[in-house]
């Protein structure tokens, strides 16, 4: 688990190197053990490195360069199966100095090319500059665990691991000013900028299973993997638990590979719990498992984590934090660079502190309900009489509809005129939802909606918090849900496998009973959040009032009345606006014009 950064200058213009360690500065809290750059001025290009050491702490250092230096390659991730991968190489005469799996990488690429990326089973960001070539590749993981953003800035194109690390090296062509009004636009449909656009209009997304070559003539872009490629096939439910069972215990047992403390984030939850009993399966010393527990018994599952604890003989770490949890909103902005109207952030921050003074590395149970439909809102959606009656279009657009924030109608009526006009004939559903629909055509119903939510929600919102809060802390996530092998598996298996109108992970939990027990298997389930909502009723309203209210960049977007009968109509309970004004909320507390001094744990190379 790492931080990359670097940068590739079409005109071969040199990139200062005071530059480069300030990018690198920006994300030392993603890998404070060690820093690495290979700088080729001559070219104008660079590869550098933050490490968090996890595997082969003494020996893998980075950048890893060829033997005849031609060849850089920086990660940021885990590659799960490069002891495999490593023996093979050996096999076949390859010489290995390091049991680091970038080494792994390296490699491999020597021998394959970039078309080595479909041997890797793991979750990463990778940059290669092959000087052979002249050119520079940047590729992404098939779900997008790990971030790899790239900033155009004239000639020259930076890329980093997080959008902070731009801003020292940025030129004229490059500001924190420049925001993108299209990504606010679909943020206030989604609740989060999808990707691949980022909430400023130089800046992207490296897409998911997708590589990127930059070299003197231009920008190659190419897809790796689509998990599209997929189709369903009629199951046995045996046959089906059989495969999904190997299948998860297989990617928990490589997860396992660490040559530092690791534990796993427990909250008693299906996911959670059936991945923790899996890992006691392969370990003699007791899982360190960690949950936060709250007063109120609405938002507390600590009692279900100490029960899942207690079957797995597990090294069990609660503790009860403070609810209230707002203060620390700034600095979960801060790791995420834009705007996230999602509250569980906050306790996902904390219970990453928490971990981090125990462990380097915790499994998760992340991914389960995308691939195997375990939100309530599948259920819900699907159990709609009218579902039966629907065209396809008609289907799509009501689903779409069923996860919007603001619908078009009222995001129009909240903007300001000028910004109305501006984003004239910006439509989220056409340019962010539809497409992927398209590409998703020929699944089944509840597999097109899982489709959708694994292409926006889990890669744009879901596994960001994850990673981001987890590197706040200096921890790594790992989520075995999210081994491709069970990925391609969920979505050759058809929909009845994973919702029935009175269960959601029908097959799933029938699976897993036997493992964890049926109290566990068979809980409803918790969200991890917070009350948001009843605070801006309540001891939180001034406080919310003063956050939109004083907010230049909302001001300037939306129309402060529209505003201003939002948080009162929450406020008296006419109307539940929790989500809308939540979101609002994060933008005003993102916007790095009205941030004073430095949000509390955040490192002090920010220059905002």
């Amino acid at each position: 688990m790492c931080g990359i950064f670097g940068y590739w200058d079409r005109a071969g213009s040199a990139l200062d190197d005071a530059a480069l360690a300030a990018m690198a500065g920006m994300l030392r809290h993603r890998g404070p053990d060690d820093e690495g750059i290979c700088h080729t001025p001559q070219r104008g290009v660079a590869l550098g490195n933050r490490r968090l050491s996890i595997i082969d702490v003494g020996g893998g250092h980075q950048p890893f360069v060829s033997d005849d230096g031609q060849v850089t390659v920086v990660q940021n991730g885990e590659i799960f199966n490069y002891i495999e991968l490593a023996q093979q190489l050996r096999r076949e005469g390859i010489r290995l100095r390091t049991h680091s799996d970038t080494e792994v990488i390296l490699r491999l690429y020597e021998r394959e090319g970039i078309a080595c990326l479909t041997r890797l089973n793991g979750m990463f960001a990778i940059a290669v500059d092959d000087a052979r070539e002249d050119a520079l590749y940047l590729a992404r993981d098939r779900v997008g665990e790990k971030p790899l953003y790239v900033a155009e800035d004239g000639e020259r194109m930076l890329f980093a691991s997080e959008i902070k690390a731009f801003w020292p090296a940025a030129r004229a062509g490059l500001s924190r000013d420049a925001l993108d009004l299209e990504a606010i636009h679909h943020y206030l449909t989604f609740n989060y900028v999808p990707p691949p656009w980022t909430v400023y209009r130089n800046v992207r997304h490296v897409m998911p299973g997708t590589w990127k070559r930059f070299s003197r003539s231009g920008v190659k872009t190419e897809r790796w993997w689509r998990l599209a490629d997929q189709r369903e096939r009629p199951m046995e439910e045996g046959a089906w638990r059989e495969e999904f069972l190997a299948l998860l215990d297989d990617a928990t047992r490589i997860r396992l590979r660490a040559d530092v403390p690791w534990g796993a984030f427990l909250s008693g939850g299906v996911d959670s719990s059936t991945i923790v009993g899996l890992m006691s399966r392969h370990v003699r010393d007791p899982v360190k498992t960690f949950c936060i527990g709250f007063e109120d018994s609405r938002f507390d599952e600590s009692r279900h984590a100490q029960e899942a604890a207690q079957r797995f003989a597990c090294d069990h770490t609660n503790e009860v934090a403070e609810l209230n949890m707002l203060d620390r909103w700034p600095q979960v902005l801060w790791h995420l660079d834009q705007p996230h109207g999602d509250a569980s952030f906050m306790p996902t921050l904390r219970i990453s502190e928490l971990a981090a003074k125990h462990v380097k590395v915790v499994l998760t149970g992340d991914g389960g309900d995308e691939l195997f439909a375990g939100y309530d809102k599948y259920a819900g959606f699907f159990a709609q009489s009218e579902m039966q009656i629907m065209g396809d279009s008609d289907f799509r657009r009501a689903y779409f509809d069923s996860i919007s924030l603001f619908s078009p109608g009222a995001k129009q009526a909240l903007y300001r005129p000028e910004i109305r006009k501006t984003l004239n004939g910006s439509e989220s559903y056409a340019d962010v939802a539809e497409p992927w629909f398209e590409e998703g055509a020929h699944f089944g119903r509840v597999n097109q909606a899982l489709h959708l939510d694994m292409q926006l929600l889990l890669s744009g919102n879901n596994l960001v918090k994850p990673d981001r809060m987890g590197m706040a802390m200096s921890i790594e996530a790992r989520a075995p849900f999210l081994d491709h092998r069970l990925v391609e598996f969920a979505f050759r298996a058809p929909d009845n496998t994973k919702l029935i109108p009175t269960e959601t992970k029908h097959w799933y939990k029938n699976a897993v009973e036997s493992l964890i027990g049926t109290s566990l298997a068979r809980r409803r389930k918790q969200m991890f959040t917070v009350p948001v909502g009843e605070w801006f009723r309540s001891h939180r309203y001034r406080w919310l009032c003063d956050v939109i209210r004083n907010s230049a960049l909302l001001g300037t977007l939306f129309d402060v009345a529209v505003m201003d009968s939002m948080i009162e109509r929450h406020r008296n309970g006419t109307a539940n606006h929790t989500r809308e004004l939540r979101a609002l909320a994060a933008i005003a507390q993102w916007d790095t014009r009205s941030r004073l001094g430095h949000p509390r744990g955040a490192i002090a190379h920010d220059d905002a």
